[in-house]
């Protein structure tokens, strides 16, 4: 009787004694790759269809975005954080804001803590339904593409009412948003929450009972937590591992203290646990959204913004109208200065931990702005999560990870 070998491919070793070992070839997945999401080169070692080592090359779509922000100034930095995660813009503004209004002590009115919370809610709805369409392509359900897209287009509708852009808003301010959300748009949000977790569940029949998804999913790429902590992942990737963190349970921020939601977590650390936490976060997502709206509805009126003049902008027609207003804006528009110092702040976005670390001189022009941004940490953990699996297995686990590189090379 035949005796059966089975060997297991660890940290990119290759066994040269065994008698099945054939000729290590390297192949180029990407940068030109679809399923690689972005401009992302894996150079990967085969031994016939298994992975033995795989080097992520990023890079491919750098920018300098950190140092623009020291040449831009930083009120003009804004905008470039809309170029980050492009999928959810609010969500980065907010995360930079954040840090800003932490060094200069500045506090932002409740109405516009709920604005934004509703807004980032919005962002994290978004950027899963890309994950779900994008991810479901990679392995064949081209049609589920399709079905995302119809809720994620009526998102873009919404902010395209309520900001005037589709993508990259730059809607938010230091000390709030730009502006109050009127009650036209208030009833489009409405509209679109009430049905959409019947469109959740209408994706998660379509999928998880799907043999094809489920069989490239479960079981592939999976991580430990005690790996996943290692490895400084965040956000679903983490908790698709057992680990219950969620920013905005345990370090709150924006009044998420005061909504009630859970944090979905995984049990084994797979490709498709973090498609079922994704899935159940869309749902939560849904619920703090329309805690936010209603709070909106019933304490209407109030500051959707601060009045610190020396951060805020005064409104335009006091501007028109006042010596003192237009100084005022003069000064923010021209040199603008925070306190000397340092300052860290983070949200928890749809891919784990985004946060601005931010020094500061005293003058108006940056000395440091550093992005931490959770796709650069997602992509580091590819290696371990493909290594000794089959070259298919790896569209699954890039899809899994689920990042952009625009925020991996800023």
């Amino acid at each position: 009787m035949t005796e059966t070998r089975v060997f297991e491919y660890t940290r990119g070793q290759v066994d040269e004694d065994d008698p099945l070992h054939g000729e290590v070839m390297r192949v180029n997945m990407g940068p030109q790759h679809p399923a690689t999401h972005g401009v992302l080169r894996l150079v990967v070692d085969l031994d016939g269809e298994t992975m033995c080592k795989v080097d992520p090359d990023v890079g491919y779509l750098h920018r300098g975005k950190e140092k623009t922000c020291e040449s831009l100034g930083w009120r003009k930095f804004f905008v470039h954080t809309d170029r980050l995660d492009y999928v959810q813009p609010l969500t980065n503004n907010i995360a930079y804001a954040m840090s800003l209004e932490k060094l200069a002590g500045l506090e932002v009115p409740e109405r516009g803590q709920t604005i934004r919370v509703l807004l980032m809610e919005l962002n994290r709805i978004m950027a899963h339904l890309i994950y779900i369409g994008t991810s479901s392509i990679d392995l064949g359900a081209v049609g589920i593409f399709f079905y995302a897209f119809v809720q994620r287009e009526q998102l873009y509708d919404i902010l395209d009412a309520y900001t005037g852009h589709r993508m990259n808003n730059t809607y938010v301010r230091m000390g709030g948003v730009y502006a109050d959300i009127d009650e036209d748009v208030a009833k489009q949000i409405e509209a679109f929450l009430d049905q959409f977790p019947a469109k959740v569940d209408e994706l998660a029949n379509l999928l998880e009972r799907n043999r094809i998804f489920y069989d490239r999913t479960r079981g592939v790429g999976t991580i430990s937590a005690a790996d996943a902590l290692a490895m400084s992942l965040s956000g679903p990737n983490l908790r698709g591992s057992g680990v219950e963190f969620d920013l905005r349970k345990q370090q709150p921020y924006c009044g998420y203290e005061s909504y009630y939601f859970d944090v979905p977590v995984g049990t084994v650390g797979d490709c498709y646990d973090r498609y079922l936490v994704r899935m159940e976060e869309m749902r939560q997502s849904c619920r703090i959204a329309q805690q936010a709206l209603q709070r909106l509805k019933e304490n209407r009126g109030g500051d959707f913004i601060a009045r610190d003049r020396h951060y805020v902008l005064p409104p335009k027609a006091d501007v028109h109208t006042s010596m003192e207003e237009l100084i005022h804006q003069f000064k923010i528009v021209t040199d603008m200065r925070l306190p000397k110092g340092e300052a860290y702040s983070a949200v928890e976005s749809s891919k784990g931990e985004l946060g601005f670390y931010i020094v500061s001189d005293g003058t108006s022009d940056p000395v440091r702005c550093h992005v931490r941004a959770p796709g650069l940490v997602n992509v580091q953990a590819i290696p371990m999560l493909a290594e000794g699996r089959l070259l298919s297995d790896m569209v699954a686990i890039i899809g899994s990870l689920d990042f952009v590189m625009g925020e991996v090379d800023r």
